[in-house]
């Protein structure tokens, strides 16, 4: 049996100014999208997307993400809360984030940079897909750093207790990691190979995470 090790969440800080580990695996996980989208360019991979339009994906991408992220939070979690103290939702730095919020918002933020530089939505989305799972592995990470998201109880020997967060004695899966190499590593050395040889235009690449989530999914119905 194993016990989360208890991170302290704050990775450093200067005067009032805390900075998280959390916040930090988010700009980790920008840094390496916008690294491999330059690569992807370099390398002639990318049909007419160009460093200007990367840029732009980037801005608006952060802030899909962050405003996305936290209006989901506020609105699927805790609508009643903030509602009445609504200034809290620009309170970023007290946590609180939603994946499904981010993605709406990145779905956005791709909208709109299709849209102003005139490209396709989904010749848009066949060069986002492999820039994507590193950030969700480095995210995961942030998670299992804060002791949150754990699994259900377990007694598979890697099971981990994570006591100081509130969830009990007894072990739990470290769903977090397996998250960390399924959703980020191993989806993007999938993605990354499938992206090596020139596709058509028209989602093939883009579609790919969605169609190994509805087999996933179907898995676990069928079990």
């Amino acid at each position: 049996m194993l016990v989360h090790p208890n991170f302290d969440p704050i990775a450093f800080q200067i005067g009032p100014l805390a900075v998280r580990w959390y916040g930090l695996m988010y700009l980790v996980g920008f840094a390496i999208a916008y690294a491999l989208g330059r690569w992807r360019i370099a390398h002639g991979r990318t049909g007419r997307v160009t460093v200007a339009v990367l840029d732009d994906l980037l801005f608006y991408v952060v802030l899909g993400v962050v405003l996305g992220g936290r209006l989901g939070y506020a609105l699927f979690y805790k609508p009643g809360y903030y509602l009445q103290h609504p200034l809290e939702i620009l309170a970023v730095w007290q946590g609180g984030m939603a994946f499904h919020g981010g993605f709406l918002g990145v779905l956005v933020a791709m909208w709109f940079v299709a849209r102003k530089h005139r490209l396709a939505w989904l010749e848009t989305a066949d060069f986002v897909a492999p820039l994507i799972p590193l950030g969700l592995a480095a995210g995961r990470l942030g998670n299992f750093i804060n002791g949150e998201l754990y699994g259900r109880v377990t007694d598979v020997p890697w099971g981990m207790v994570f006591a100081a967060s509130g969830a009990g004695p007894l072990p739990r899966h470290p769903s977090q990691l397996y998250q960390f190499a399924l959703e980020g590593v191993a989806l993007f050395a999938l993605l990354w190979l499938f992206a090596a040889r020139p596709r058509p235009v028209g989602g093939r690449l883009g579609g790919v995470p969605g169609r190994l989530r509805g087999v996933a999914v179907r898995g676990r119905v069928l079990s």
